[in-house]
């Protein structure tokens, strides 16, 4: 044994318990596998008949029972009217139940999340790209300089964006993206949520808001959000997030031109440590240099609402309330408003089956070429 030991390197007592364990058994006989010390039944735990007995009561509460309970604490309670004596807890009485296979209770599914953009399937399968923009509001500089910043982040890339202003309003959000988009390239979808800044007047149908007319122009489909849902501006609220902690809150701001300058340090860092993932996103499409911004050009293209139906399948969209199909109460839909054609086509959506989005309706509907007064 001691030159086994120091053949294989291991103390001699090593050897000594694994010859003990042949217990005089031919090798090829002898049990290897490895198993905790003690014995096989630890001596705490609930004999057999009271388990069978466990169950017994369970099964019988769940025929009998006027209240309907039969969980491990109407059992307890029933085996103490019944007199039964060395009852186990409840905990134990639930473990009994796991141990032996009596839960029916159904366990929490988890799926994988859907992919990035999965309600638009050539984002989802990365062949577009998407920048999502948002507005940060209320924050206020020591001594009462009132603070507003417009965000932006490219969904696939990354590319991150911010501009502080006293003030955001459609007007300099338009400059901003041109400016943002001549550096960057032209995504192929453009992300906001609900706000009249971003979509136009709500008081008016068919209303298309001096930033669509923008994207419109430009060939980018501008894309709406859900009101009220959360997830679909997730990615450009966490970086509004980001954005307060490593920028607002890291530092005291003296004026707004001071706010700029660490804003504009913390991209330019942050867009050098995201470079690899910037160049492997989809291809943008370089702004076009003779390019000037028209209003009142006729409106040329799609712009994309997410909504969720109502109980009887309908759908408000553009100040008007579209009938889309009655099976479909209370779910996601993808309406595409075709401005060439003049039609609206609604197709369905579902997280747990992100790749399946069939037509639910096709619907005729032309907006009115009227000037843009905004």
């Amino acid at each position: 044994m001691r030159e086994a030991a120091r053949r294989f390197r291991v103390p001699l007592a090593t050897v000594q318990y694994w010859v003990t364990r042949t217990a005089g058994q031919a090798l090829d006989e002898v049990d290897w596998t490895n198993r905790p010390r003690g014995p096989r039944r630890p001596a705490n735990s609930t004999d057999a008949a009271t388990e069978d007995l466990v169950l017994t009561v369970r099964q019988e509460l769940r025929q009998t029972s006027a209240l309907g309970e039969f969980g491990a604490a109407a059992v307890r309670r029933e085996l103490q009217a019944r007199g039964v004596s060395a009852i186990p807890s409840a905990r134990t009485v639930g473990r009994i139940f796991l141990r032996r296979g009596a839960l029916d209770g159904r366990r929490r599914m988890r799926r994988p999340p859907p992919p990035r953009g999965w309600y638009l399937p050539q984002v989802a399968a990365g062949q577009a790209e998407l920048d999502a923009f948002d507005v940060i509001e209320g924050l206020v500089i020591q001594g009462g300089l009132g603070v507003e910043v417009l965000t932006g982040l490219s969904l696939h890339g990354g590319l991150p964006a911010a501009w502080p202003e006293p003030q955001i309003t459609a007007k300099k959000a338009v400059k901003r993206l041109i400016r943002h988009w001549r550096e960057a390239g032209l995504p192929t979808y453009a992300q906001f949520d609900n706000d009249t800044l971003f979509q136009g007047a709500h008081q008016y149908p068919d209303t298309v808001g001096r930033i669509s007319r923008l994207c419109l122009a430009l060939g980018v489909v501008p894309v709406f959000t859900p009101p009220r849902e959360t997830g679909f501006q997730g990615a450009i609220e966490g970086y509004n997030g980001r954005w307060q902690a490593k920028v607002w809150s890291r530092f005291h701001h003296r004026s707004r031109p001071d706010l700029r300058r660490r804003s504009d340090a913390y991209l330019a860092a942050a867009r050098a440590q995201g470079a690899a993932r910037i160049d492997a996103a989809p291809t943008r499409r370089p702004f076009p240099e003779t390019w000037r911004l028209n209003l009142r050009a006729p409106l040329r293209g799609r712009i994309i609402y997410l909504r969720r139906t109502d109980e009887h399948g309908r759908v408000e969209l553009l100040g008007h309330r579209f009938a889309v199909d009655p099976h479909w109460p209370h779910r996601l839909v993808r309406a595409e408003v075709d401005l060439d054609a003049g039609v609206i086509r609604f197709y369905a959506l579902r997280r747990r089956d992100p790749t399946h989005q069939p037509l639910l309706k096709e619907v005729p509907h032309t907006l009115p070429q009227r000037p843009f007064l905004g």
